[in-house]
């Protein structure tokens, strides 16, 4: 059994919809109970146990029997500590789908040496931003032991987010001040400036497109807590961020029978060394249900061992980052490319 922690939510369901499947066994967990009786019409041999964030002896319920448990329910600066704490008390490993770069901070800073002594796994951001990418980049890295750089330009045709997505938003917002971040030097930065624009040769057919340079995801936590770049940068193409910031963007659309919407997505990622460059392309439909794939494919390597690390670990350096693109398919299209030369 896997606990699904948000199970009701927009990428919660896909997570829900993909383990089974896998044929594996979802529990459905999360703090709203009647959303989680809602969500249980539909899957009626299903376990329901409600839990909120506060009640850790409802959290050790939601997890008692469970193998592993996936965190899909933001904001996750108020879910990942207390679905941690409870997934180190029943000894399962913790996978979650945050994009919000300071609850992964938390994760790394504050779980890092507890989880390590226990032996514990623990995955943050293994979903789109920042697991993907994190993958990716490992990929493109190949045999090189250190980069100067990585950049990872996010080509989305449009970007209608979820309510989840607005709420991580506004509490990353306020917990940096109205500030954004930047990974540069080493380092995190928070400037007050504004973001640099510029363009990026996508492959085709996306093309030529307009982007906004440091567009911070959670790849600037997830790609340095194990690749020695000083340098992370993202790159987002300019329509979708207006999605994103406009008031009026509605939620994705369901438009086939996964529930997936129309929106589509190429991650270019580009890694460098002096003269030399490497490549990492992804491609495909839908980033939030892109989400699902990726954290049931980490619940089912750590449950069969194909892991190389313990504690606080990011996609990149717990799994064989190639290997793992590679199961993906046919949800994701990836191209690696080690011969790539420099130059944008």
């Amino acid at each position: 059994m896997i606990t699904v922690y948000g199970a009701y939510g927009h990428t919660g369901r896909f997570v829900v919809a993909e383990l089974l499947r896998r044929g594996l066994v979802p529990v459905l967990a999360g703090r709203n109970g009647g959303k989680l009786r809602d969500l249980a019409a539909e899957y009626p041999e299903l376990e329901v146990r409600e839990a909120s964030v506060d009640d850790p002896a409802a959290l050790d319920r939601a997890l008692a029997g469970a193998d592993a448990v996936i965190n899909a329910a933001g904001p996750f600066a108020d879910t990942a500590g207390p679905v941690i704490e409870a997934a180190l008390r029943a000894g399962v490993p913790y996978v979650d789908v945050a994009a919000e770069i300071e609850a992964n901070l938390d994760t790394f800073q504050l779980y890092a040496e507890r989880a390590k002594e226990a032996g514990a796994v623990v995955v943050p951001a293994m979903a789109f931003y920042g697991g993907l990418g994190d993958l990716l980049v490992t990929a493109a890295m190949g045999d090189w032991r250190e980069a100067d750089s990585a950049h990872v330009a996010y080509g989305l045709d449009s970007w209608h987010p979820t309510t989840g997505t607005r709420d991580a938003g506004a509490v990353s917002r306020r917990r940096r001040g109205g500030r954004r971040v930047r990974y540069a030097g080493g380092r995190l930065e928070y400037r007050d400036d504004a973001a640099p624009t510029g363009t990026w040769s996508f492959p085709e057919p996306a093309g030529e497109r307009d982007v906004i340079g440091e567009f911070s995801m959670a790849d600037i936590v997830t790609v340095p807590s194990h690749l020695a770049i000083p340098e992370v940068v993202s790159y987002m193409t300019v329509e979708a961020a207006k999605d994103l910031s406009g008031a009026d963007t509605p939620a994705p659309v369901a438009v086939d029978e996964h529930g997936r919407s129309a929106q589509s997505f190429v991650v270019d990622v580009r890694v460098r060394a002096g003269a030399a460059e490497r490549r990492a392309v992804a491609s495909g439909q839908d980033i939030y249900a892109v989400s699902a794939p990726l954290a049931v494919e980490a619940v089912q390597r750590i449950l069969t061992g194909r892991t190389r690390a313990v504690g606080v670990a990011s996609a990149g350096e717990i799994f064989d980052a190639a290997d793992f693109l590679a199961a993906l398919v046919p949800h994701i299209v990836v191209e690696l490319d080690h011969a790539a030369t420099a130059g944008r």
